[in-house]
């Protein structure tokens, strides 16, 4: 199996995963330090995880995050991902959507029923859905 494939996919990842970070640092409680901020990204792959997993949450919203970890792990974007800044501006603007879609959905209440990670995350993680 040729590996080489998957370097941009990787790279992919890491550059979404630097911006959503970036993202959480600007839209973080003035209080809280980047340490803070970098913890939150797992906690949000997590409630991603659990709600497409529990099978109350509709099935729109399955779909559509399954459809954002296929856009995630699709090496075809629509800005290149080798373009500073800009490249994985649309995984993260794609990721925005779909989290917003589904507490539109579920509703602020069911989401923080999900979370599993602090109150600050989820203190961060609403500022950064508006």
């Amino acid at each position: 199996m040729d590996w080489r494939g998957l370097i941009p996919v990787i790279g992919g990842l890491v550059a979404v995963w630097l911006l959503f970070i970036a993202l959480l640092w600007v839209f973080r409680p003035r209080n809280m330090r980047l340490g803070e901020a970098v913890r939150i990204v797992p906690d949000v792959l997590r409630l991603g995880r659990d709600l497409f997993r529990d099978r109350t949450t509709p099935l729109g919203v399955r779909i559509a995050i399954g459809g954002l970890v296929l856009w995630l792990l699709n090496p075809i974007d629509l800005i290149p991902e080798f373009i500073p800044i800009l490249g994985p501006l649309d995984d993260v603007v794609v990721a925005v959507l779909v989290l917003r879609y589904a507490r539109r959905r579920l509703g602020q209440e069911r989401l923080r029923a999900v979370w599993r990670g602090t109150p600050d995350g989820w203190q961060l993680l609403s500022g950064v859905l508006g």
